[in-house]
């Protein structure tokens, strides 16, 4: 959980939003496929933290921590928070860059293992030098482990591996396998998969196994999942229905019927970025009114917001122009405290009433209902949502326009008599266009990337490795001016005749612990919700 402010008007109140742990990226690739991948990968990483550290409001990610095994495992870069630290993101990418990406050598079977139990330790020593309130954001840990061999392989090496190490800390570990062949178009990119109870998605103990394309599309999409609100320590929102409304699903008698759902972001609204809203309050705005549902939904609360349907209306029958701000995606919840057999009732009752809606051509109005914060002389402003169904197995949620919004406009009908030339030349224009079935955002490049990485000031001192230095990498040998790590190194285990060599990051911080910078720490005490009004 973190701790942030609402900036909207109004007095402002602490709000405690589900926040991603740490995460530690493993990338597990060998000579001579890191060459097909490293320029996907670094695009992708690039234009994910370009993202991720422009976001306005609390920051969505914590910690982030990155490793690279080849011949040995080696601390590309220690934990750091992701936002306010853009340059040392951007040197860690072209860190990555600067790999050797041709030869040949024999990989260490122990050298994955020692990577994961190097970023446990190093969350354990980073926890202790932090203030205790901020410590309780650390206790767990996502490890994600990028690679280019078979996944079913690797998974088996780190379950080997890994059995005799304590991983109470891990909350997830998961092997992703970088495919070998390319998209031939971005038409359908999806690489995140669910996980199943499939032996193909998931093997062993606790360890997710799934794939994702070798394109920079196909990456991105994947690490923009670090984004969306992931907790499963309790259910967003209640989805409270009639229990007449449908009766082929419901058999309650007059008690409604309490769909637990979670709530899922479609798109990010661009008045979270800076340089695309202009600075203005606006309805989609979460530092305004709309994303209040969100922010409710995502809280600590002992009661959850409540959607109360209150009627349906024909799909036909919702003028497009009535809705606004972004939608929102309804989900069966995945909340750990429920039993199995709740969880699955829930879930066959929502797929029932997707397909009962698709069926009738329905949509659902319901009438928002946040949990109660005290006794107000204030009534509070109702919000109305229109719920649309989808094959999907999923809910589209979208603010609807009341009386109060609704300004008056005029909607003359089309006159019925065109001048011939007018439709003629008006259709020879249309004809000109290219007709595509849908629209395909993945097609749509506006350029926010480079925007987005431009606004951040130039770093003072050298980013990028000299030539000098350059030069010793392509010899084979590691930079020691590396960041310096925040963790006394594990031992490594040298290669058959040769000396053992440990990483650079390491040599910088051999049996040496550096508490977070003073910025870090600035960025820390900001995070965390003022104790008065």
């Amino acid at each position: 959980m973190y701790h942030g402010q609402t900036t909207g008007k109004g007095s402002s109140h602490c709000m405690q939003i589900y926040q991603q742990p740490p995460r530690l990226l493993i990338v597990h690739i060998t000579l001579p496929s890191w060459a097909d991948i490293c320029s996907n990968l670094c695009e992708a990483l690039q234009n994910f933290f370009s993202l991720a550290c422009s976001l306005v409001g609390p920051s969505r990610m914590s910690l982030f921590s990155l490793y690279m095994v080849q011949n040995q495992h080696e601390c590309i870069l220690p934990f750091v928070q992701v936002k306010g630290n853009f340059a040392r993101l951007q040197a860690c990418i072209s860190e990555l860059r600067l790999l050797q990406r041709e030869g040949c050598f024999r990989p260490q079977g122990t050298s994955l293992q020692l990577a994961v139990e190097d970023g446990l330790q190093q969350l354990r020593q980073y926890s202790r030098h932090v203030t205790t309130g901020t410590a309780l954001t650390y206790t767990s840990l996502e490890i994600t482990v990028l690679t280019s061999q078979p996944g079913k392989e690797v998974v088996k090496q780190l379950e080997e591996g890994l059995k005799d190490t304590d991983l109470v800390r891990v909350r997830r570990l998961q092997v992703v396998e970088i495919t070998k062949g390319v998209l031939g178009c971005i038409d359908s990119a999806s690489p995140v998969e669910e996980p199943s109870s499939d032996e193909n998605s998931v093997l062993g103990t606790d360890i997710d196994l799934q794939t994702v394309d070798n394109d920079v599309v196909s990456m991105e999409m994947f690490f923009k999942a670090w984004l969306h609100n992931s907790g499963t320590d309790q259910e967003h929102v209640h989805l409270l229905l009639p229990s007449r409304c449908l009766s082929n699903i419901s058999r309650a008698g007059d008690n409604p019927m309490c769909l637990k759902c979670d709530l899922q972001e479609r798109l990010l609204s661009p008045s979270l970025l800076p340089g695309t809203a202009g600075g203005s309050l606006r309805m989609d705005d979460p530092k305004g009114d709309f994303i209040t549902l969100y922010q409710m939904a995502s809280q600590s609360s002992a009661s959850r917001y409540k959607l109360r349907v209150i009627k349906a209306l024909k799909s036909s029958g919702v003028c497009e122009s009535l809705t606004y701000g972004l939608p929102f995606i309804l989900r069966p919840t995945s909340c750990w405290q429920l039993d199995w057999d709740e969880l699955e009732t829930n879930q066959q009752h929502f797929h029932a009433l997707c397909h009962s809606l698709l069926k009738r051509e329905w949509l659902l109005l319901a009438k928002g209902e946040p949990p109660s914060r005290g006794h107000s002389l204030r009534e509070a402003a109702s919000t109305f949502y229109v719920i649309l169904p989808s094959c999907s197995a999923t809910l589209l949620v979208r603010a609807v326009a009341t009386r109060e919004l609704l300004l008056p406009s005029s909607f003359p009908l089309l006159p019925e008599d065109l001048p011939a030339d007018s439709l003629r030349t008006v259709e020879s224009m249309l004809d000109d266009l290219e007709l595509e079935p849908t629209y395909n955002p993945l097609q749509v490049w506006s350029h926010l990337y480079p925007h987005l990485s431009s606004t951040f000031a130039k770093p003072q001192g050298q980013l990028h490795p000299s030539w000098e230095s350059r030069g010793l990498r392509k010899a084979g040998q590691l930079q020691i001016n590396r960041v310096r790590a925040r963790v006394t190194p594990l031992p490594m285990t040298p290669a058959p005749g040769r000396a053992p060599k440990m990483p650079a990051a390491s040599k910088a911080s051999s049996g040496v612990f550096f508490p977070p910078s003073a910025e870090e720490e600035e960025e820390m005490e900001e995070e965390e919700c003022p104790s008065g009004p």
